[in-house]
């Protein structure tokens, strides 16, 4: 999620702390390939990880220190994150979860894509090189908004190389990752754009077939 603001200029620990965000944000694009191996072991796979990370950070925040979680936490968090519980990683494997628990295999793949690369580089790209931000977008960048829409685009004709699925996809991640949602956006973007993809193939049944 992009945070930058016109004429701002996100210092290297800021930048540091996002690239660090998004290389984990990026690792959930392996839920799919997991999935086609086996649906539910995965789904019970990123339960546990988000259950486990929540307990370890209840327990950061009083006091105690949780080997290798501590540290990414605290290097992954944002400043308005400091002494708070750091939701993302929670709301990151809930959507992927949904995902696969809402959609079949191609919406589902596309969405957690979607979660992964569109969001991300959304992101990365706002914070470098973000600097045309319209009242519309609140706060975020066109810059931000053209490299969501381009990386879901080409994510999701690579998973299923249909033109108007691609669009469809594109479009709606970069509206939704447009919205002022926070760390939501990681629940809102896979289950809106896997919702908009499932509609595109029950219009067309022979991708069902």
């Amino acid at each position: 999620m992009e945070r930058s603001f016109a004429g701002y200029l996100p210092s290297l620990d800021e930048l540091k702390t996002e690239i660090i965000r998004k290389s984990i944000h990026f690792l959930i694009a392996l839920s799919p390939s997991m999935a086609a191996v086996n649906r539910p072991v995965t789904v019970l796979f990123l339960a546990a990880g988000t259950l486990g990370y929540a307990c370890m950070e209840y327990l950061r925040l009083a006091g105690m220190k949780v080997p290798l979680v501590s540290s990414l936490t605290g290097m992954a968090s944002r400043t308005r994150d400091m002494g708070h519980f750091v939701m993302g990683p929670v709301t990151l494997g809930l959507g992927a979860m949904l995902a696969l628990l809402l959609y079949p295999s191609p919406a589902a793949s596309i969405a957690i894509y979607a979660l992964a690369f569109g969001d991300g580089f959304a992101s990365l790209v706002g914070k470098f090189f973000g600097r045309l931000r319209p009242a519309f977008l609140c706060g975020k960048s066109v810059e931000g908004s053209l490299a969501c829409f381009t990386a879901v685009f080409v994510s999701a004709y690579r998973a299923v190389p249909d033109y108007r699925t691609a669009f469809v996809a594109a479009l709606t991640a970069a509206s939704v990752e447009a919205l002022p949602l926070e760390d939501y956006d990681n629940i809102a973007l896979p289950v809106t754009v896997g919702f908009a993809v499932y509609l595109v193939f029950w219009c067309q049944a022979p991708f069902f077939a």
